[in-house]
């Protein structure tokens, strides 16, 4: 049997391809997916496509053509039926939008999806829930959290689940969701209430009921349960526990229909931790840009000078380790790497036999897609450059100004010495998980240094996607910022598919 997947807050489809990869697509296949940002959307569509060519190797040609050369047609153009039925799946909808409210119902109207066949998945935007828009909310005047639409988009969810009453659904949110309060109330313990009942949450008719469950223990919350006896953080997945290469913490809920009666044994299973290291492994290395008068000579230049000023004052300030490494470091820069492109042309190859890699790596590939690198001005570099060696020497990322003490190192930040940016600069450690990418990537980087002193740069969107275990051939559409806010929004495709393993166990043994 094949079950139905509709997918809400699809974003680039992290969540959606976990569950249409399970094995090879046989159990699971996306029915209708749903995105309101534009390039994200043309990402998603731009997947289902390619998901759709999966057994013709006539259209997977053209698909590999188009990442392989911008001369190439788009493959949609070449194969229109495909991509029509890509584009019959995948649709740029805002939900609680009227109009396209009552598009999404007449798409599911025509699906004619059976509710024991289906499955909702899906994470409604997290801005108001997280610690960091919390705190830039509490600083806008005149802010007042029950006017704030983002803290009820999860009720669009809410709306789908009451109407197609699936068998099981799986929605995720950022841990912020646990703590975030509306009008005095914890807004995790309403939505909980409102998840087991939606048909009376929305004040219709009752409908279908659920029980949410944890995806790594037995706790689980039935319709009449009181929330404040509840450990909350039982719902949290700590995505490097299960093989993913990034300490990525989310709420993520699994509700199953009440008549199927399901215990809650079935539980995600821990595997051998990942790391940056592993994460790269086999990635070309490429060099960051300067933000003027770009050359490889220019920026050579640019990192010795700082390497050397920071070498200096570092040695005659009794930091002598650190001395030695920015130093050696130095010596082995080089001045000759490339910078990446789009569809950077450098030999793909394929590294370890993880099921990290055996997911990511495509040898049919013959370029890196998305794998560019930013410009930097050049007072920054000298920054990344410092905050990699001290990674490498320290194995942790400095923090505060008085880590950043050596000459050049302070930016001119008004409250630079105040505490309040101790992480400023961030350097992804080898040895380690990445911290959580996050949407912010897509600003400037500061938070995603690059491990390594001789790029001196922050990371790529590839890097960055490699992090979030989307696959190689997953080409992501729009401009490069907007291809970071996807992978910074998206779930690990990779602690999705085990997801949908989970979600298989449970719907065939009903």
């Amino acid at each position: 049997m094949t079950y139905k997947i509709i997918d809400l807050f699809a974003g680039p489809g992290g969540l959606g391809e976990g569950f249409a990869a399970y094995k090879n697509g046989s159990i699971f296949d996306i029915a209708l997916s749903a995105e309101m940002e534009s390039s994200a959307y043309k990402t998603l569509t731009l997947r289902s496509f390619f998901r759709k060519i999966r057994g013709d190797q006539k259209a997977l040609n053209a698909y590999y053509s188009f990442c392989e050369s911008a001369d190439s047609p788009h493959p949609g153009e070449l194969f229109p039926l495909a991509w029509k039925a890509a584009q019959a799946e995948a649709h740029q909808l805002t939900l609680g939008d009227p109009g396209h409210n009552k598009q999404l119902d007449e798409l599911l109207n025509q699906s004619k999806l059976h509710e024991d066949e289906t499955v909702l998945i899906g994470g409604p935007p997290c801005q108001a829930y997280s610690l960091v828009g919390r705190a830039r909310n509490m600083g806008k005047q005149d802010y007042v959290a029950e006017n704030d639409h983002r803290h009820f988009l999860y009720k669009e969810y809410l709306r789908i689940l009451h109407r197609s009453r699936p068998a099981v659904f799986v929605m995720e949110n950022v841990k912020g969701i646990l703590s975030a309060q509306v009008g005095g109330k914890l807004v995790f313990h309403d939505i909980l209430r409102d998840l087991t009942d939606p048909g009376k949450a929305l004040g219709k008719r009752s409908g279908a009921r659920y029980t949410i469950h944890s995806l790594v223990s037995r706790v689980k919350f039935a319709p009449g349960d009181n929330p404040e006896e509840l450990d909350a953080s039982e719902f949290i997945i700590k995505a490097e526990k299960f093989g993913i290469p990034q300490a990525r913490h989310r709420v993520i809920l699994l509700g199953v229909r009440e008549d199927l009666a399901y215990d809650g044994r079935k539980l995600l299973r821990e595997s051998e931790p990942l790391f940056v290291e592993d994460a790269f492994k086999g990635m070309p290395l490429l060099r960051s840009k300067l933000s003027t008068g770009d050359t490889d000579t220019k920026w050579h230049e640019a990192i010795l000078g700082h390497a050397n000023t920071l070498f200096r004052d570092a040695k005659e300030n009794g930091k002598g380790t650190l001395a030695e490494e920015l130093k050696a470091c130095m010596i082995r820069m080089n001045g000759s790497m490339e910078t990446g492109a789009l569809r950077f042309g450098r030999k793909y190859s394929s590294h370890g036999q993880t099921p990290f890699h055996k997911w990511v790596q495509d040898p049919r590939l013959n370029v890196w897609l998305n794998h560019e690198t930013r410009s930097h001005m050049s007072s920054d570099l000298a920054r990344y450059y410092f905050t990699a060696v001290y990674g490498q020497t320290f194995n942790r990322s400095p923090k505060g100004h008085h880590e950043f003490s050596l000459k050049g190192l302070a930016p001119e930040h008004a409250n630079w010495e105040s505490g309040k940016f101790a992480d400023r600069f961030r350097v992804q450690l080898l040895n380690a998980p990445s911290t959580t990418v996050t949407s912010h990537i897509a600003k400037d980087g500061h938070y995603f240094i690059h491990p390594d002193p001789r790029q001196c740069r922050s990371l790529t969107v590839r890097e960055a996607a490699r992090l979030q275990t989307f696959p190689d051939n997953y080409f992501f559409q729009g401009n490069r910022t907007q291809q970071y806010h996807q992978v910074g929004n998206a779930v690990p495709s990779l602690l999705a598919n085990q997801i949908a393993h989970v979600v298989n166990l449970i719907v065939s043994d009903t």
